[in-house]
């Protein structure tokens, strides 16, 4: 009996690792539901779906994110979520975000910001992916331009 366990547990994980190999890194669609849950003078709550699309052909499971979030070189808020979220193979799928915004960082560039047309964001930090309850830990590095505009 024990055996057959092992060997189950073998070729399971043997069809991972094989099913799933060299995967492709997440694409990055848009931004959707954006709301602020919280204001104050020193810092803010802001809540969002992050849209990605998974061009791999195995599904994952988002267990965990922890990344910092930079516009235009100053840092703005950090994002933490805990929620796991299902990353189906080869569709679009949205990642529920609540960042906590430090204000003062944000206000330094406010003036700059109502007269640009776009901003440079970069996130950078960690996220916790896997499958079959086997996780890693993957670095976030993402660097780009956004469209953005207050009027």
């Amino acid at each position: 009996m024990r055996f057959i366990l092992l060997l189950t547990f073998f070729a399971t994980a043997a069809i991972l690792l094989f099913s799933c190999s060299s995967p492709k890194p997440l694409e990055y669609r848009n931004v959707a539901n954006f709301s602020v849950s919280k204001v104050g003078f020193t810092s803010s709550t802001v809540n969002m779906d992050i849209v990605y699309y998974n061009p791999n052909h195995c599904s994952m499971q988002l267990k965990q994110t922890d990344l910092d979030i930079f516009i235009d070189s100053n840092y703005v808020g950090h994002t933490t979520q805990q929620m796991q979220v299902t990353i189906p193979s080869q569709s679009e799928f949205s990642i529920p975000l609540s960042v906590d915004v430090d204000m003062n960082n944000l206000f330094k560039n406010a003036l700059t910001a109502l007269l640009v047309k776009s901003i440079q964001i970069r996130v950078s930090g960690n996220i916790r992916v896997g499958k079959a309850h086997i996780y890693k830990n993957f670095p976030v590095h993402y660097e780009g331009i956004q469209p953005f505009s207050f009027f």
